[in-house]
């Protein structure tokens, strides 16, 4: 599993014609799953993110995290994330997870992350064709790969 943690002093995912959540200081997180993920992958990225320090402290070093903040979080499925450009101009899409598979765990890692953090995770639509917006707060951008972890 695969995320991309952007810390944002606002974001918002938009699906047409009227589906919106919006978030003020925290993190917005896109979410890529990978053929062969576990629970265990969503278990270990949602630990991760839920602790990851990239807030400043007093002293204007990165120290805090999102629940020290009580930030808002807001996690977006985006199977690109996992996409090879290693051949040609055209991106190849055949390591993220299919649908079904995809789905199961972008909610585990979501719910886990909920638990976590103490505070709701707002969600795009799986699946589905969103627009989104943030303001990137640094900008603070970390990649996390549970296939990568030491």
């Amino acid at each position: 599993m695969r995320v991309v943690i952007q810390r944002v002093k606002h974001a918002l995912v938009s699906v047409e014609p009227d589906y919106r959540r919006a978030i003020g200081m925290g993190l917005m997180v896109l979410v890529g799953v990978e053929k062969g993920d576990t629970a265990d992958d969503a278990e270990y990225v949602a630990r991760k993110t839920a602790a990851l320090r990239i807030f400043n402290d007093d002293a204007g070093v990165m120290n805090r995290s999102v629940i020290d903040i009580d930030g808002e979080l807001l996690a977006i499925s985006q199977f690109t994330l996992l996409a090879s450009t290693r051949k040609g101009n055209r991106p190849s899409y055949i390591r993220s997870a299919g649908g079904d598979e995809a789905r199961a765990l972008y909610d585990t890692y979501c719910d886990r992350l909920a638990e976590l953090a103490g505070r709701e995770v707002k969600r795009g639509i799986f699946g589905a064709d969103m627009a989104v917006e943030l303001l990137n707060d640094g900008p603070v951008t970390i990649i996390i790969d549970s296939r990568l972890c030491e």
